[in-house]
């Protein structure tokens, strides 16, 4: 056992998806392939920002920090459960659990806050646009981002912070493919109810009322769009809200998914799979969706991939 940990545990099994040993193959190849296309998906939206002068505005800059929390999203989960799928060994310890812990806190934080505050910049564009450029300035965004950073980092860590004082009795087995939060809890001996309040506490704080923020920029805009006269600008203001509204639609959904999928099952493998919609399957698509409906962004890349093509 490691020195100072009183947890009582010094390491967990992820028992991960399915334990024949035929199927392995199979969903190492898959998850594989997830992690390649989100990794890549994303690091091209993010390089297509850097370069393109087009695209330095505020709603960019805050969909270049999403790519970059989506691919830190991924890494913190998928290439432990790959590394254990080729080792068969599904032992983690219980610091690198912890790890997993934080990151799985910390970055759903941050895309829930960083979709609102993508919100609100089509809000003012579209709502105030006479006064956009001042509201929206570099400063104002700098500073949502960076105050998105520290409600997510400060708020992991008081969740780990209370979690190192729980001790565990029980078999230390995990039916889940990386550690999760209300997993660990009910593995837990001691009493963990402040545990659990903090988790609704923060899921009402972090959960709801950015959704209500985004829910009302977006019925705000909505009248905004029955009040104009021309067709074209009813069709601009739909296309630059639609990638977005795509994304928290997905993003919503599937979180919202797992949480029932945990309610009205028992079945751990269900849960899992409803997971994989939101921890792994979400990051992947979220390129997709604005390099598909977003003509900015294929522009972008159109002219990413020429300036790369005559360099070669």
């Amino acid at each position: 056992m490691e020195a100072g940990n009183r947890t009582g545990v010094s390491e967990f099994i992820l028992l991960g998806f399915s334990e024949d040993p035929e199927l392995q193959p199979l969903i190492f190849g898959l998850f594989l392939s997830m992690y390649l296309v989100t990794v890549l998906g994303n690091l091209l939206i993010i390089l297509a920002i850097i370069f393109d002068s087009h695209l330095h505005t505020p709603m960019y800059f805050f969909l270049s920090n999403l790519s970059l929390v989506d691919i830190c999203f991924s890494t913190s989960i998928v290439p432990k459960m790959l590394l254990s799928i080729h080792t068969e060994n599904k032992a983690i310890s219980y610091m690198d659990c912890l790890t997993q812990v934080y990151f799985s806190m910390l970055f759903p934080i941050l895309d829930t806050l960083l979709l609102t505050s993508m919100a609100y910049d089509r809000f003012v564009a579209i709502c105030h646009p006479l006064h956009y450029t001042v509201i929206m300035n570099p400063h104002l965004c700098g500073w949502l981002v960076f105050i998105t950073w520290l409600i997510g980092v400060l708020t992991s860590l008081l969740h780990i912070c209370l979690m190192k004082h729980l001790t565990f009795c029980r078999d230390p087995e995990i039916p889940h493919f990386f550690c999760e939060l209300t997993h660990i809890l009910e593995l837990a001996c001691s009493d963990t109810f402040l545990n659990w309040t903090l988790i609704y506490f923060m899921t009402g704080v972090l959960g709801v009322f950015p959704l209500i923020g985004i829910l009302f920029s977006y019925s705000r805009i909505a009248a905004s769009i029955r009040k104009m006269s021309s067709s074209g600008g009813k069709q601009k203001a739909f296309s630059t809200c639609g990638s977005h509204l795509s994304v928290v639609s997905l993003f919503y959904g599937t979180g919202v998914g797992v949480h029932f999928t945990s309610a009205v099952t028992h079945s751990p493998q269900k849960v899992s799979v409803a997971s994989v919609m939101y921890s792994v399957v979400t990051p992947m698509l979220n390129p997709f969706i604005y390099s598909l409906r977003n003509k900015d962004v294929k522009g972008a890349f159109r002219r990413l991939l020429n300036r790369t093509t005559s360099c070669l």
